[in-house]
């Protein structure tokens, strides 16, 4: 007779499964239940993890703002001129790379939610800041055009996430023209 082992799932393990259901079927798949059923597990590994349904949704939130600005932003440094960094960072919050997938969805629960809502201010505090900067090495001092094109960058997942970078292209384009006003 042959022994089956299964994995034990982590914290991490349920915070990915909890985002995939966020996307994929908005915040009402954020219960220990339906997280258990989408696992194959039950609520009992959920309640092991978190003590309840609202320690789950902040750890949640935690880890998406850790993958929206921290990781993200890390990644936008390593670019060598502030030119590039302010490119990369409008097209990646354009074209929602696999580092901030679950940006529409968060902003969506954040519409009816207290902690989603604060989670997104704090992103978009962070990353305005960042993008003020950027702008701001390159004299561009106007904080207006930094709430444009971080808006810009936002409302291009309305039009529709392109599979072929035309949300890049066209937000590096409002890069190119703010860039061309200095």
């Amino acid at each position: 007779m042959t022994r089956t082992t299964t994995r034990r799932l982590t914290k991490s393990d349920w915070i990915t499964a909890g985002l995939t259901a966020l996307i994929e079927a908005g915040p009402e798949a954020l219960k220990a239940e339906p997280l258990a059923r989408r696992l194959g597990t039950t609520k009992g590994s959920f309640y092991w993890h978190f003590a309840d349904v609202p320690a789950f949704h902040t750890t949640l939130l935690d880890a998406w703002e850790t993958q929206a600005t921290g990781d993200a932003l890390a990644a936008i440094a390593s670019r060598e001129t502030p030119a590039a960094k302010l490119r990369h960072l409008a097209q990646m919050i354009a074209e929602r790379p696999d580092g901030n997938a679950a940006d529409p969805a968060v902003r969506a629960w954040a519409q009816g939610n207290g902690l989603a809502a604060a989670a997104v201010a704090r992103v978009d505090a962070k990353r305005l800041a960042y993008m003020q900067e950027l702008l701001s090495g390159l004299d561009i001092d106007n904080p207006e055009m930094t709430r444009i094109l971080y808006g810009a960058g936002i409302g291009m997942d309305l039009l529709g996430h392109s599979s072929g970078g035309e949300n890049a292209c066209a937000i590096g384009s409002l890069v190119d023209l703010i860039l061309a006003l200095r």
